[in-house]
């Protein structure tokens, strides 16, 4: 699915046999990998004729059958009052095409329902006043996201020929994109590569799973960097593709969780508000001059404490 979900576009699904029998509103508001898409919005398209089963529209209350096609055809979006916000941010580099920030943990990356400001959308219009308007007026400049708890590196277009080049540069996995993890459990290798796919949890379509069911391909290469006691592990992941919560649903499938994640997690067991995940290194082609640029960030003041905390056990 593509990350421009507030152009126009069409998506389009299966319904699963477990699906069978929900309303059609509900299924769609549940099968849309993005935050902050409600189901009152759904609704609103369904009405407007947006939304269509095997080649029909419906109405909110149509219920789904295993097998019907569900399309969706999202229109472009509308001017909202996005607005600029005068928020520090951690720059790691910068000129006239680009930028790479230093993400805080607890910042949202673009606008979304219940997150109107305080964004790094919200930042960035502020401190670059130039953006590259390919994903619209909701996340100006955005080409690829990382989780409001998740902490690390993030580049963003400031011009639409960049935002073009990064964007490829993301389908055809020529980014790199290294995070550091700390795991529950010691692995039992060294290093090792997971390759399974990844789609909505058919318990709880809020969250993601492994599943042959409307998944995507998924692959995530780890490599050990720290065995600490017997019950955590300190890997380093590299991303070869790039599906919502990826790490952490590769991670809890392999049996070796991130501590802190309040999702995929287990109990809460280490001091830190949300999954101990960083983005430490980014790496992607100029855009406009083909030069390769790699950036490196430490990991945050918070994860090393509780490194700290756990190797004196």
């Amino acid at each position: 699915m593509s990350n421009s979900l507030f152009n126009e576009e069409t998506l389009e699904w299966v319904v699963a046999p477990e699906q069978s029998g929900e309303r059609i509103d509900k299924y769609i508001t549940e099968s849309i990998d993005s935050e902050g898409i409600s189901r009152t919005q759904v609704q609103e398209w369904i009405k407007s004729g947006a939304a269509v089963v095997d080649g029909q529209t419906v109405k909110a209350n149509f219920k789904v059958s295993e097998g019907n096609v569900v399309q969706l055809t999202i229109p472009e979006p509308e001017d909202a009052a996005i607005l600029p916000e005068n928020i520090p941010l951690d720059v790691k580099y910068e000129d006239s095409d680009v930028i790479v920030v230093n993400k805080p943990r607890g910042m949202v990356v673009h606008p979304a329902v219940g997150h109107s400001s305080g964004t790094l959308v919200n930042a960035l219009m502020f401190h670059c006043k130039d953006l590259s308007g390919i994903n619209g007026v909701v996340r100006p400049g955005i080409v690829h996201r990382i989780d409001k708890d998740t902490t690390g590196l993030l580049m963003a277009a400031k011009n639409d020929l960049a935002h073009v080049s990064l964007a490829q540069q993301l389908k055809e996995h020529t980014v790199t994109r290294k995070y550091m993890a700390l795991v529950h459990g010691n692995l039992q290798h060294d290093q090792g590569t997971i390759d399974a796919p990844i789609g909505r949890d058919s318990r709880d379509r809020k969250l993601f799973t492994v599943t042959d069911h409307n998944s995507r391909h998924a692959v995530t290469h780890f490599v050990v960097l720290e065995r600490i006691g017997t019950d955590y592990t300190l890997v380093e992941l590299q991303l070869e593709t790039g599906r919502t919560h990826q790490i952490r649903v590769h991670m809890k499938y392999i049996g070796h969780p991130l501590a802190g994640d309040p999702v995929y997690g287990r109990n809460k067991t280490v001091a830190l508000n949300g999954q101990a995940l960083h983005a430490a290194e980014l790496g992607f082609a100029h855009p406009r001059t083909g030069k390769r640029l790699e950036f490196t960030v430490p990991i945050p003041v918070d994860m090393e404490h509780v490194l700290n905390s756990l190797r004196l056990r």
